[in-house]
């Protein structure tokens, strides 16, 4: 459904692929992680808890949204593990995907899925939890267009394919409601030069056409098939004070009636 506003077993470590230290290093994460995730529980209680993924297109505002509704004491906001990306035990892996996508494209989209399971799985400690994007949009959007831009190979997307299946059916990471922030790339592109982020220097505006293009096919034409939760679409070419507007409007909506 999708709501319109107008506003497997892991890999042994003691092969000898990883010719690079950022490789290693991320290989390492992956096994420490999931070799510790069957002793993982849930203690948060049974009173109702709701995930809510915010997605959108690099620059759409996903952290403005966060940060409007990180005021309210139903709700936690869980933003990108930027800080995990850019220091894999010393390396910076996003810094060096920007740099040379061909090369690290594969490598960073693995640990960017097992980030985001990590996330999806994280302890609850509120009703709602709002993720900035998800394990689902990591495969749909980015790996997929990490390979249609050639910057992965066929073989290398097969593999994160079955990665990423393997993740979803084998740790709980359900979304009751996806919330898509639809902005123009351009726009998008002028508040990414506008923030300055060291990494993001040398992003090229057909990155966020491309990625414009992915999020459209996964949520709106759902070229990947079912969705994992309902959709709602906000328009989010306005500046920050009519964008909070909306957001203001629609909080019941967005907190899926928590407060």
């Amino acid at each position: 459904m999708v709501l319109h506003s107008s506003h497997s077993s892991l890999p042994h470590s003691s092969t000898t692929i990883h010719s690079h230290p950022l490789t290693a290093a991320i290989f390492l994460h992956d096994y420490t992680y999931l070799s510790r995730m069957n002793y993982m529980t849930n203690s948060a209680g049974d009173s109702p808890k709701f995930t809510v993924s915010i997605e959108g297109n690099i620059g759409c505002g996903k952290s403005t949204l966060l940060n409007y509704f990180n005021k309210f004491e139903v709700t936690e906001t869980i933003q990108e593990p930027i800080h995990q990306w850019t220091n894999v035990d010393g390396h910076n892996a996003l810094a060096s995907l920007y740099q040379d996508e061909q090369r690290w494209s594969f490598t960073f989209n693995m640990y960017a899925l097992l980030t985001r399971v990590k996330l999806h799985t994280a302890l609850q400690t509120k009703p709602v939890r709002l993720l900035e994007r998800s394990v689902y949009s990591t495969h749909h959007c980015f790996v997929k267009n990490g390979f249609q831009s050639g910057a992965m190979t066929g073989l290398e997307y097969a593999v994160l394919s079955q990665w990423f299946n393997w993740l979803v059916s084998a740790h709980d990471t359900q979304l009751d409601l996806i919330v898509y922030l639809k902005a123009d790339p351009n726009i998008c592109y002028e508040r990414l030069k506008k923030r300055s982020r060291k990494e993001e220097e040398t992003v090229p505006v057909t990155l966020l056409e491309n990625l414009h293009k992915m999020y459209e096919d996964w949520l709106i034409n759902q070229v990947h098939g079912p969705l994992p939760a309902p959709v709602m679409v906000l328009d989010a070419n306005s500046g920050l004070e009519e964008m909070v507007q909306v957001y203001e409007a629609k909080k019941e909506s967005i907190l899926c009636g928590a407060l």
